[in-house]
């Protein structure tokens, strides 16, 4: 009997790497895709051994590159069972008065059309033989707005809709359709928000003990792999220091 194959958006770090790892360790075939085609090939040294492990190095936010990057692969990689959409920044913390437009754009680009690329592109496949998981990640960010979180929080609302709107429309063809929605989670994130600024990201995670990547990975893991009559469909993780966007137990 073959390996079920999950192709994931991001495995270059944090949840997508994890998730890699968490599925490879329950025997699929991993697709995994990023712009970092060093950490890619490097990831084959962290699955365990005899794991199938396909790259595919491209940016989610060019649909042709997309396109072509998913058209290229072999046909025994090419039915994929299970889409995990994880490619997602966070760009600047500021007031939407004084927000930039260039982190505006990447986070509407990366976060939901880079979504809706890789998800057209494998829909299809999924369609045909009406069989099929995808997992979008959003965020709280998806679920209530904070403070200075304008364009990012509207970026992770989309996803939500996206998903409920995926979870309706492949509903005919029994594709389930999960959202995963982590609360603070302690990967790349704050540091691709903070543009590198080291110092300023460690703070956010100061006080309190945050979700890993391999917690996220671990309920993706589980979502996946229950039953196929059974979806989880609408799942929020958070730390239990943290009870919303905005409320958090911390010790300092």
């Amino acid at each position: 009997m073959e390996n079920k194959i999950v192709f994931i958006t991001g495995a270059t770090s944090g949840i997508g790497k994890a998730s890699a790892i968490a599925l490879a360790n329950l025997g699929y075939d991993i697709i995994a895709t990023g712009r970092r085609k060093d950490r890619l090939e490097n990831l084959k040294d962290e699955l365990p051994s005899g794991t199938k492990l396909q790259i595919l190095c491209f940016d989610v936010r060019d649909q042709k590159a997309v396109k072509s990057a998913i058209g290229s692969l072999p046909e025994q990689w090419q039915k994929i069972d299970v889409l995990i959409n994880n490619a997602g920044n966070a760009h600047g913390l500021d007031p939407i008065q004084s927000g930039s437009l260039e982190d505006w754009d990447a986070m509407m680009d990366i976060n939901v059309k880079g979504l809706l690329y890789v998800s057209k592109e494998i829909m299809t496949g999924m369609v045909n033989r009406q069989a099929g998981t995808i997992v979008n990640i959003g965020s709280i960010a998806g679920k209530e707005v904070y403070p200075n979180g304008n364009v990012y929080c509207a970026s992770k609302h989309a996803v939500d809709a996206i998903t409920k709107g995926m979870r309706i429309d492949l509903n005919p063809y029994g594709i389930r359709v999960i959202a995963v929605h982590p609360g603070m989670v302690e990967t790349e994130f704050s540091l691709v928000r903070f543009k590198g600024d080291a110092a300023r990201s460690k703070t956010v995670y100061q006080g309190l003990q945050p979700l890993t990547a391999e917690d996220v990975a671990d309920t993706i893991a589980f979502a996946v792999s229950r039953p196929p009559h059974v979806v989880l469909a609408d799942i929020v993780i958070l730390p239990t220091a943290q009870a919303s966007a905005t409320i958090l137990k911390k010790t300092n």
